[in-house]
């Protein structure tokens, strides 16, 4: 159950379901956005809770993750929890049921919030198979931006953003005030309404549009969109010319925002989400598929244009195998599938991929490499053209170029995943463990690292137990966020340790650590707050190397800020004497003790941001929590205000 509680704690709508879909687990936005209370949906199949119009799809990619093994992505369409629907991007994974083997599937929405315009993709498809336009009006900015759609609508909107004035200026002066209604209108959906619209190109149009508001992702900003049909009758000449503009232009734009998109993508999740949303719509092809190269073997994902029933041969299969994916990849070099006779002639060994039988006239495949010949393979794509198919020698060219871009960013994101999991590692060796057992004491920690740079900081905490019986509990941060940083803080943590053992008194440690760093000429400094604590009778003993002031909650819920008196910061002052302050500690009451991370960040003063640790604390307490819940409410906190600078908290309660 705590892998459940991991998958469904977050703020986008999660669940988790059986592989024939009835719902185990969901989060309350998932059960918002399926506007049912979270009981009425446990136990349901998935699919009949969505509209009619929208279950087949919904089904279609239960079932695509349940059987494959392979996560599969589509955008829905929630109803909403105001009145305009919401388009997600929506994707299926299969898990491991925690408490058994049993298999389940995961199904959340996917942050889209960098990458808005893939969201839009199967409205523009939608639209342009229908015979429609399509554009989106932000009022804010009063301009409408084409999307795309029926190529005759181009001659409207010739650019991919106009103004609203000069659209305005193109209709007829008697259908201008129903345009206005349209995009004022709070309607979630308009009736269509007739337009006259004068061009440039080809003289006076009869347009009919419908507008509608959407939510683009979970979260996300709400729009206007225009659904445009031309009712007027044109020459097939000047119409198969405004098609080539518009086809012309529309993959201009699909190639500027793939290449962003793969060039700003940082996950290989967000690569593989970008690949298989943008593919095929790029290339007019039918479907995609992506297969990475994970030590030796396939790791094939597709996207709702081919079943994964097709591909699932390739899942697993090592490099070596013979086909025109592992050829592709082996080599370097794109390979082409026109028909069944060249498919066995090339690879009469090779597995029965694509299925053999549709190979043909209506059916072709094309596999370009991610990598050049002579890198480490990285992977492939491949395009699915249910049609007749050859690629010109410019469309080869460009899917290359976006492949190899796709290849360049997979290699840089695996080279920072590798980074970060080695200064993960080093971090984790840094911090000590705490003792599991302090008589009369509970003691929780909790560390994350700055959001900029390697995951890695220089904050740092430590407990340990006196000869006399006291516990020594210091928290501290040395300068910066990176390697140095965590070595350094490595350093005075020992340091402290090693004194510790010599010297009864905070005070006098700190002053000893104090000189020792400044004898070395240490190019960093530290802060620092040592105590020592008897459990017996509470009584506190502490002092403080210019740290963040230690905070007393007690279990009415109350809180007070302690300023232990001390010195500088640690390394840079010679000869400095650290004062000391006794207090005691109430039973059941607690101290907490933090890094600035937690109290300060954009917009959050230190002041502020310890009585906001206070009270949380002080809630805490008082609501019954130990040691550990405490820790988590504050760390919770400290992240949700999106911190700059590491975060460590050490929560010490007197039981």
């Amino acid at each position: 159950m705590d892998a459940w509680d991991e998958l469904l704690r977050r703020a986008e709508p999660a669940a988790v379901l059986t592989p024939d879909g009835v719902i185990e687990g969901l989060n309350a936005a998932m059960a918002t956005m399926l506007g049912r209370p979270e009981a009425q949906c446990l136990g349901r199949r998935f699919g009949d809770l969505w509209p009619a119009g929208q279950r087949i799809t919904v089904e279609s990619l239960l079932d695509h993750a349940a059987k494959t093994k392979a996560v599969a992505m589509r955008v829905l369409e929630f109803p909403g929890r105001g009145e305009a629907p919401i388009a997600c991007l929506i994707e299926a994974r299969p898990i491991r049921d925690p408490s058994g083997d049993d298999r389940l599937v995961w199904v959340h929405a996917l942050d889209s919030q960098n990458d808005l315009t893939s969201l839009l993709i199967p409205f523009r498809l939608v639209t342009t198979a229908s015979d429609l336009g399509l554009w989106m009006y932000a009022p804010q900015r009063r301009r409408l931006e084409w999307l795309g759609g029926a190529p005759a609508l181009t001659v409207a909107f010739p650019g991919p953003s106009t103004c609203l004035p000069a659209v305005m200026s193109a209709v007829h002066p008697d259908d201008r005030p129903a345009l206005r209604q349209l995009l004022r209108s709070s309607s979630v959906q308009t009736p269509w309404t007739k337009l006259r619209y004068l061009t440039e190109q080809d003289g006076l149009h009869r347009l009919a549009v419908q507008t509608c508001r959407i939510q683009l992702g979970y979260g996300g900003p709400e729009r206007t969109f225009g659904v445009v049909r031309d009712d007027t009758k044109q020459e097939k000449r000047k119409k198969k010319a405004r098609a080539a503009l518009a086809a012309e232009r529309q993959r201009a734009k699909d190639t500027a925002d793939f290449s962003s998109a793969l060039i700003t993508a940082s996950t290989e999740q967000e690569l593989q989400q970008v690949v298989l949303t943008r593919l095929a719509a790029t290339f007019g092809a039918g479907g995609a598929m992506l297969a990475l190269v994970d030590e030796g073997r396939l790791r094939v994902s597709t996207d709702g244009g081919i079943a994964m029933s097709e591909v699932e041969v390739l899942q697993g299969l090592p490099l070596s195998a013979p086909g025109p994916v592992p050829e592709a990849i082996r080599t370097g070099t794109s390979q082409f599938v026109p028909g069944r006779k060249d498919y066995i002639q090339h690879w009469p060994e090779a597995v029965d991929y694509p299925r053999i039988e549709r190979l043909g006239p209506d059916y072709a495949v094309s596999i370009t490499p991610l990598s050049e010949t002579g890198d480490q393979p990285l992977g492939a794509w491949t395009t699915f053209y249910h049609r007749e198919y050859r690629a010109s020698l410019d469309e080869q060219t460009l899917m290359g170029t976006l492949a190899d871009l796709a290849g360049q960013a997979l290699r840089r994101i695996r080279l920072q995943q590798a980074r970060v999991e080695l200064a993960t590692a080093l971090q984790q060796t840094m911090l000590p463990t705490l003792p599991e057992h302090l008589a009369g004491l509970e003691v929780a920690s909790r560390y994350r690292p700055s959001r900029d740079g390697l995951d890695i900081g220089g904050d740092w905490y430590d407990a340990f137990v006196m000869p006399d019986g006291t516990v020594a509990i210091e928290i501290g941060d040395a300068q910066g966020h990176d390697v140095d940083a965590a070595a350094f803080m490595g350093q005075v943590r020992s340091f402290m340790r090693g004194i510790a053992t010599h010297e009864a008194r905070p005070g006098a440690v700190l002053t000893s650590t104090n000189e020792l760093l400044v004898t070395m000429g240490a190019a960093r400094f530290a802060s620092c707050t040592m105590l020592h604590l008897d459990p017996r009778d509470g009584r506190v003993t502490g002092a403080s190397a210019g740290h963040v002031p230690v905070l007393h909650a007690r279990r009415d819920g109350s809180h007070s800020v302690r300023e232990l008196p001390g010195g500088p910061v640690l390394g840079v002052v010679p000869d400095t004497d650290y004062q000391e302050e006794t207090f005691t500690l109430d039973e059941g009451g607690a101290l907490v003790m933090v890094t600035d991370g937690v109290v300060e960040g954009p917009g959050l003063t230190l002041d502020a941001g310890l009585e906001r640790a206070g009270t949380l604390a002080g809630a805490a307490l008082h609501d019954g929590l130990d040691a550990e819940g405490t820790a988590d409410r504050i760390l919770d906190a400290a992240v949700a205000v999106d911190h700059l600078d590491d975060v460590a908290v050490l929560v010490i309660r007197r039981a």
